[in-house]
């Protein structure tokens, strides 16, 4: 009975079918029909025109991302539990060619305005320190909390104000969308976001993430770094069409409010142990080692965050049998 990560979560049936209409003869690289059809299925998608490109993973995505926002001598500022600061193996100043992350804090892992205006005060403008470049933000956040569209147009509105380029790491993006119930424009460009990481994988994909420019001039250089990053795939077709299946009838809202409905079962179980509200997928919960070892022995798998804490991850396709066992066995302890 797995709790543990979304990742490892099965593709859904639609992503399995969509692999097997794609597996036929076309066009190599990124010319396919498939992939070709990307960009318009997104623009749909976010009420504008866009450019969208598949890469294979969210660190691909993140960081091939920030490199067109951030030069080498610049500053990303985000979490300081950021998925690209904890998670990514220095991915970020590898991609970027040697960009600094800035850390700030924030609870539940969310940026403020007001912090991100402090962290930009406090650089001089001078040759002596690294200027801050770029913002990047997680939604839903690495503790699972959602950010509203009118907290990313006031970080936005910050970072416009202070000439930066804003990022946001939608690894469960989809989650953040079925819980806000916000549109996705308003919770990305209207807000100010120039570049999306679309996760999918974590929602029921395979093994294909999007990469959105909401300017598409601005992804004008990302062919040519995807190339160099060794993330061109000569059959990108599969990861085309795999996005193309979980856009089709809303699949990726679907599959987000099923993993956030199984999710909302167990945040009523853990009642006062939990340590932020769920708002995605995603349970931080108080435990003692004496009760984990409980609910291990009983069968159940979930991630030791850390003393006296554990995360619980629900997926698109988690057995409701399974979730009501732990809800009760949580309950008992």
């Amino acid at each position: 009975m797995r709790f543990f990560s979304d990742n490892a979560a099965a593709a859904c049936p639609q992503v399995m079918e969509a692999l097997t209409r794609a597996n036929r003869i076309d066009t190599a690289y990124d010319g396919d029909e498939w992939s070709q059809r990307l960009d318009g299925a997104f623009s749909d998608l976010f009420g504008k025109q866009v450019r969208a490109l598949w890469v294979t993973t969210g660190t691909a995505a993140n960081c091939l991302g920030l490199a067109t926002l951030c030069p080498p001598h610049g500053a990303i500022l985000c979490h300081e539990v950021a998925h690209i600061e904890v998670d990514e193996a220095g991915a970020p100043g590898f991609f970027t060619h040697g960009a600094k992350l800035t850390l700030l804090a924030g609870e539940g892992a969310k940026l403020s305005p007001d912090g991100v205006e402090e962290a930009c005060a406090r650089v001089r403008d001078d040759v002596h320190q690294v200027q801050p470049s770029a913002l990047s933000i997680t939604n839903a956040t690495e503790y699972g909390l959602s950010y509203r569209p009118d907290e990313v147009a006031a970080l936005g509105e910050v970072a416009r104000r202070r000439g930066l380029g804003f990022h946001m790491d939608g690894a469960r993006f989809a989650n953040a969308i079925a819980f806000t119930g916000a549109d996705p424009a308003d919770l990305t460009w209207r807000a100010g976001v120039n570049v999306l990481s679309f996760g999918f994988v974590k929602n029921g994909g395979m093994n294909a993430e999007a990469l959105i420019f909401f300017d598409p001039a601005a992804a004008e250089v990302v062919p040519r770094l995807r190339k160099r990053a060794g993330h061109l795939l000569s059959k990108g077709r599969y990861l085309a069409a795999q996005i193309l299946a979980m856009l089709e009838n809303d699949l990726w809202l679907t599959n987000a409010r099923a993993a956030n409905a199984a999710a909302a079962v167990l945040a009523k179980a853990a009642g006062n142990r939990l340590i932020y509200p769920v708002e995605a997928n995603e349970l931080f919960v108080r435990m003692s080692a004496e009760e984990v070892a409980t609910l291990f022995e009983q069968g159940f798998d979930f991630y030791e965050w850390s003393p006296d804490e554990v995360r619980l991850v629900t997926s698109w396709d988690q057995d409701m049998d399974a979730v009501g066992r732990l809800a009760a066995a949580i309950e008992a302890v």
